[in-house]
């Protein structure tokens, strides 16, 4: 696999480096509004068979890091479920891809706090696809308070029933149609080791995903199931301009020894060898794309 050509470039200019320009959108955000655009590897990702045959579930997948695994996937070889809440317009483009790739793409909208539609998005996969090989539970709800008085309860239980409490379910409805072989793929942060104070209820989740990461892969390591996750940094994607102070998304990623923040694109080969053969003797594992921001 490969990610472009050969040339050898400083990462730190690889792409636009903070200030951009301040903007700000409604929550869950689309990718159609960002400046600059994000760059989620339609133009450089090349495949090279890694998931051939495969099927996978993504959730989160219609734009950002979801996008841009599902891209990857796809020319790996993958047919790729795309769970998202309801932008459908970003989630059509991303099925466009998959299906340039000459993948299966399947869109399956609706609310994964929801037991009953976590265990819908798993059924829906196997009818169409016969089974499930890889789960990449990437979907994530954030917002910023300057104040612990500002967060509502209500605001606590949409950011822990997205962020983990989804995970348990999802987990729980592909456990029966996951062969050995499988893995399942999960999004933490750089938040679960070094967390930002005004994401106190993300990055608390973020931490808990990291704890059932490590569990999870011990207690389905006999069932040959493997359970890994990516640790991004601050990567360029909708939910950062719908999230967060026009200020702060003025500067996202500039405190980063890269001094920018990521892009998709950035973090597609970590999920693909954490998919595929290639990481056959990682499980309860993580993979940190941070921007060389440190996690000790």
């Amino acid at each position: 696999m490969t990610l472009s050509d050969n040339t050898m470039q400083d990462p730190k200019e690889k792409y636009p480096q903070p200030p951009y320009p301040e903007q700000s959108q409604p929550i869950p955000g689309s990718e159609e509004d960002m400046t600059p655009k994000a760059d989620h590897g339609e133009k450089s990702y090349k495949g090279s068979g890694k998931l051939a045959g495969k099927a996978a579930i993504i959730t989160g997948g219609d734009s950002g890091i979801g996008r841009a695994v599902a891209i990857a996937f796809a020319r790996e070889g993958a047919d790729v479920l795309i769970a998202y809440l309801n932008e459908d317009e970003d989630a059509k483009e991303t099925a466009k891809w998959i299906e340039e790739a000459g993948r299966k793409a399947v869109l399956v909208p609706g609310d994964i706090q929801e037991e009953a539609h976590c265990k819908k998005i798993v059924e829906q996969a196997v009818d169409a696809f016969g089974k499930v090989d890889i789960l990449v539970n990437n979907a994530a709800y954030q917002k910023t308070y300057e104040s612990l008085q500002d967060i509502t309860s209500e605001e606590l239980d949409r950011t822990f029933r997205t962020n983990i409490i989804a995970m348990f379910y999802l987990c729980k409805a592909a456990e029966a149609h996951m062969k050995p072989g499988s893995t399942v793929v999960n999004t933490t942060s750089v938040n679960a080791y070094k967390p930002s104070p005004n994401l106190l209820a993300y990055a608390t989740t973020k931490g808990a995903i990291q704890n059932f990461t490590a569990g999870l892969g011990q207690l389905w390591a006999e069932k040959g199931i493997r359970v890994n996750c990516v640790a991004p940094g601050p990567i360029w994607t909708p939910l950062i301009p719908s999230t967060m102070p026009a200020e702060k998304v003025k500067n996202f990623g500039k405190d980063t020894p890269l001094q920018r923040a990521g892009q998709p694109a950035e973090l597609a080969a970590a999920y693909v060898l954490l998919a595929s053969e290639g990481s056959s003797y990682m499980t309860g594992s993580t993979i940190q794309v941070t921007g060389g921001t440190p996690t000790v």
